[in-house]
């Protein structure tokens, strides 16, 4: 698949994501729903590499790079699947708009990338104050909501400090081995926390949440991330990031006309700024390519 195609599938992917956690999460509750993703997605993924016959290499820095994945698929997915006990599904991928700003953060330490030029931090500041509008109506929510948009920023670091990692470390691995590599270490992690901390079969199981499972482990997690290391290969960090500030648009209205979530003006208007911010961003970018420079170099 081309990197613009898998681009688009991620945002589409990652817009329906917050909704399908969240109806995964009720009834058997948010534990039993992430552990049973990650089976699923674990087992999907190594059917797969079974079937095109694909080994997985295991020295030292393909070991080193499914560590860094692991803390994406465990730290990242376990703490926003916390949160979405809290906050509305539309608000998980608000807060992740704030992953460009952090990327960018990261980047600039890790990676050398010359990401916090002025125009781009013109941008990101335009972006932070249309996801600000947007928290007023979460915080409304009380100590909930201030819980779950917690949740959603640590989540929204570690999938930040993740991919920055990756990109620094470079080992050039296939996108679907650096998957099956995060999932094999991290589902064991996941099997643990739930038998530590629940350990019972749910005794409610609603066909949304096994829907919504299903898409989660068999299509999100083996197709979705796939497409996210696929594109992290050959994107600069902090453009990748920028998916956080797409797909929160789609994800606001879907959480809207198929959950009954509220949609205030207040929301409408945040997402106007969180589009002004993106475009802004797309142009900067375009101006550096444009003038032959280097993601490296001042632009």
């Amino acid at each position: 698949m081309g990197v613009t195609a898998a681009y688009l599938s991620v945002i589409l992917l990652w817009a329906t994501t917050p909704l399908a956690i969240k109806w995964s999460g009720e009834g058997p509750g948010y534990l039993f729903g992430v552990t049973s993703r990650m089976t699923i997605g674990t087992l999907c993924v190594l059917l797969v590499m079974l079937a095109l016959r694909r080994r997985m290499p295991w020295h030292r820095k393909a070991v080193r790079t499914y560590l860094l994945a692991s803390v994406q698929v465990y730290g990242a997915m376990l703490a926003v699947y916390w949160a979405s006990q809290f906050i509305p599904s539309g608000w998980i991928s608000v807060v992740f708009g704030l992953s460009p700003l952090l990327t960018a953060l990261l980047a600039a330490a890790l990676l050398g990338e010359r990401s916090l030029t002025l125009t781009k931090l013109s941008g990101y500041v335009l972006g932070l104050a249309g996801l600000a509008a947007i928290f007023g109506s979460a915080l409304e929510l009380g100590p909930q909501g201030v819980n779950g948009i917690a949740g959603v920023l640590l989540s929204a670091f570690l999938q930040c400090f993740s991919a920055v990692g990756i990109k620094r470390l470079d080992a050039r691995l296939p996108a679907l081995t650096t998957v099956a590599g995060g999932l094999i270490l991290a589902l064991p992690a996941y099997l643990l926390t739930w038998a530590l901390v629940d350990g019972e079969w749910p005794e409610l199981l609603p066909a949304s949440s096994v829907a919504a499972i299903a898409y989660l482990g068999a299509i999100a997690t083996t197709l979705g991330f796939a497409l996210y290391y696929h594109v992290l290969t050959h994107l600069p960090a902090t453009r990748v990031a920028m998916i956080s500030l797409m797909s929160p648009v789609l994800a606001l209205y879907l959480g809207h006309v198929l959950n009954g979530e509220p949609l205030p003006l207040r929301i409408v208007g945040g997402t106007a700024l969180i589009l002004g911010a993106l475009l802004l961003h797309q142009w900067a970018e375009r101006r550096c390519v444009h003038r032959g420079l280097r993601t490296t170099e001042r632009c």
